[in-house]
């Protein structure tokens, strides 16, 4: 974490409905190769606008609980809850430059608010750190570990699982 992110008050997070404006910017903040790298997991090509696009359609389309992320008003990322009903995952995605000011944790804690069906679901590459914490932080338990094929380092990885039953 920067001394500028130290330095910085924590804004103020909320969620809202995804609008088509939101979709360049995040389209932006996924093929950020570093916050790929550190998410691991997503698509083989991140730069990829027309898949990205087509993704995003269908999930706009689904039963997928999807929010963008707004801190101070700014579009700083999305969050969602996904898959069949036992088998309900959380995802989320920060744009780098909002990393370390407790946005994440903000934002995940209330999309586990909108969502009340449990248990949730999550995974993280296990060297990710930071996600694990804002998972942990918002009530997740680690209750396994995994391997799966990380497109973002084009290798197969260690993987936490985590589910947060209440």
């Amino acid at each position: 974490m920067s001394s500028t992110n130290l330095e910085r008050p924590r804004p103020a997070v909320v969620l809202r409905e995804v609008r088509d404006s939101d979709l360049p910017l995040f389209f932006g903040q996924m093929s950020d190769p570093e916050s790929v790298r550190m998410a691991a997991f997503g698509p083989e090509d991140p730069t990829d606008r027309a898949r990205f696009d087509a993704h995003w359609a269908r999930i706009r389309t689904s039963d997928t609980l999807i929010r963008t992320v707004l801190a101070d008003g700014e579009v700083a990322g999305h969050a969602a809850v996904y898959g069949p009903p036992d088998e309900r995952e959380v995802t989320y995605w920060v744009d780098r430059a909002h990393w370390g000011r407790g946005i994440a944790s903000a934002a995940l804690s209330a999309l586990v608010a909108l969502a009340p069906q449990r248990p949730l679901h999550a995974r993280a590459a296990a060297d990710n750190a930071a996600s694990i914490r804002v998972l942990e932080k918002c009530g997740f338990v680690i209750v396994g570990r995994d391997r799966g094929f990380a497109n973002a380092r084009g290798a197969e990885i260690d993987e936490v699982v985590l589910t947060l039953k209440d």
